[in-house]
């Protein structure tokens, strides 16, 4: 136990019925099993506190008791690889994605065939990082933001909470007023806000029951929103409505593509600092490359076919009047509704609604991986259980939501592109750290998770991130704010490079940094 550090009223102890060291607290509650830091489940409903009965209630219910808490080996059990990319499959496969799609010709004027390569190759470069450290769950029994102290140290990764927090739950608001635009569409009676709860309801009911719940439902709802997307494609190709737009050329196509393939990478990369909240349960010797590539596969497939489609569907706008006036009425909800409701009438809005629910299966990960960036923030925050945070956060979301309906979903919805920048921020620490620094997967030492004078201490990490922001700020192209770099690229309202920026100015800083930080402080 020389590695766990005890508190002044901890006492060590072997438990018989446990068979394994056990750290007490003084309501008596087991709150460190094992001297690698891992904590065994049966330690969450040991004791007579209110966390312990919390967590017994729990149990009975089969709902997820574990929270920041690293995984125990014999615990990692979920041997299904598989279900590794399905998981991804349905967060994808939804409206919000096609929505993405739909962007690049009403707003950044691109032709057909430069959308669909932009959409290619932009995904393949911000999926990576989410495959990358999807390998690292199996590996460690640790969710993404507890890996994380690994890159920003055990204080420094408080700040990175708070951004994961401000985009979980500023997507969230922003996915389930989609949806619930989708419900009114169809049916004028359902008002914002009901539509908004009855998103809000599914995926507070899936990710209360946490891990295996979650992968279930994220393997199977896919399918049906496959099926409608592919109805959609059907619908629209035979009548013909499709017009293939030529692709520009000059300063303004190479801004127009810039800018477009950063909200691409954007919502591809946004995974990142969720993933391996999604593997932590895989067995340790689970092949890194099975999980990489099934990551791959579940995140690819989904958001090219969704995007392109987008695309598709948005290039009858400039052509067709019908489309047009729909798409200025309600949006993308306006096209979806246009392409099925006209020709396949009850069975049309029927559709509309399956995909208006398919936000549940976008929302799931947000709301799930949210309780974790909550518990990291504070010890006392990690004394409530995990599933009591997945209440908290929904009720957040819907208060933003219900309001942001019908007044600020535009502001909401620029100010999470702005938010967004702070992944390439995340990737241009963690991955220099990582590669450079410890070396690849020996250099962890995993039991110092919870262990500050282990862990980094973060100068380094928080001298890059401003570094990073500066980089942001200088090549953005947003309605908010045109940077003085990204004012330079493309006509009118330039090109957006803030992503590479960003990554750049906080790698590049980040090594002289870091070195000097090893150098000081040894660790």
């Amino acid at each position: 136990m020389a590695s766990y550090e005890k508190s002044g009223y901890e006492k060590e102890a072997y438990d018989v019925e446990y068979q394994h060291p056990v750290v007490y607290d003084r309501h008596h509650s087991v709150v460190a099993p094992d001297a690698s830091g891992a904590v065994h489940g049966e330690s969450f409903v040991v004791g007579n506190s209110t966390y312990a009965k919390l967590q017994r209630l729990a149990g009975r219910f089969q709902i997820e008791q574990r929270g920041i808490e690293r995984v125990p080996e014999d615990e990692r059990t979920d041997k299904s690889t598989f279900k590794v990319g399905t998981m991804w499959l349905a967060a994808n496969m939804v409206v919000s994605s096609f929505a993405i799609g739909v962007l690049a010709v009403p707003v950044f004027a691109l032709g057909f065939v430069d959308s669909i390569l932009t959409i290619l190759f932009i995904n393949i470069l911000g999926i990576i990082p989410v495959c990358f450290f999807s390998t690292f769950g199996p590996r460690f029994g640790m969710r993404q933001m507890i890996l994380s102290r690994f890159f920003f140290g055990y204080y420094g990764v408080k700040i990175i909470a708070v951004f994961n927090c401000l985009a979980c739950l500023g997507w969230s608001s922003v996915n389930v007023i989609v949806g619930a635009q989708l419900i009114h569409a169809v049916n004028p009676n359902v008002p914002g806000y009901a539509g908004i709860i009855i998103i809000a309801a599914c995926t507070f009911i899936i990710t209360l029951f946490g891990y295996k719940v979650v992968h279930f439902y994220e393997m199977v709802s896919w399918v049906p929103c496959f099926i409608i997307f592919l109805v959609v494609l059907g619908e629209f190709a035979h009548h013909g409505e499709f017009s293939n737009i030529k692709m520009g050329s000059g300063e303004g196509e190479a801004g127009s593509v810039l800018s477009f393939a950063a909200s691409v990478f954007g919502f591809a990369t946004g995974w990142t600092s969720y993933a391996s909240d999604y593997t932590c349960y895989q067995p340790v010797n689970t092949s890194r490359t099975k999980v990489f590539f099934y990551v791959f596969a579940g995140l690819l497939f989904p958001l090219c076919f969704t995007e392109m489609l987008g695309v598709a569907i948005a290039t009858a706008i400039p052509t067709n009047q019908a489309y047009a006036d729909a798409y200025a009425a309600d949006a993308v909800g306006g096209l979806l509704h246009q392409v099925l409701v006209p020709p396949l009438g009850g069975f049309g809005k029927f559709c509309v609604i399956i995909l208006a629910l398919s936000i549940v299966g976008n929302n799931c990960p947000n709301i799930y991986s949210l309780t974790f960036s909550l518990q990291i923030l504070t010890h006392y925050a990690q004394m409530i259980p995990r599933f009591l945070w997945t209440l908290v956060g929904s009720v957040i979301y819907c208060a933003i939501a219900i309001p942001g309906y019908s007044h600020f979903e535009s502001v909401l919805e620029n100010f999470m592109l702005v938010i967004g920048y702070w992944l390439a921020i995340y990737e241009g620490i963690s991955l220099p750290e990582h590669f450079v620094f410890k070396r690849g997967m020996r250099g962890y030492t995993p039991e110092h998770y919870d262990q500050p004078k282990y862990l980094p201490p973060g100068l380094a990490a928080a001298g890059a991130f401003g570094f990073g922001v500066l980089g942001a700020a200088m090549g953005m192209a947003q309605v908010w704010f045109i940077g003085p770099i990204g004012k330079l690229i493309g006509i009118g309202y330039g090109g957006d490079i803030g992503f590479e920026l960003a990554f750049t100015f906080t790698a590049v800083t980040y090594v002289p940094f870091r070195y000097l930080e090893r150098k000081y402080f040894h660790r």
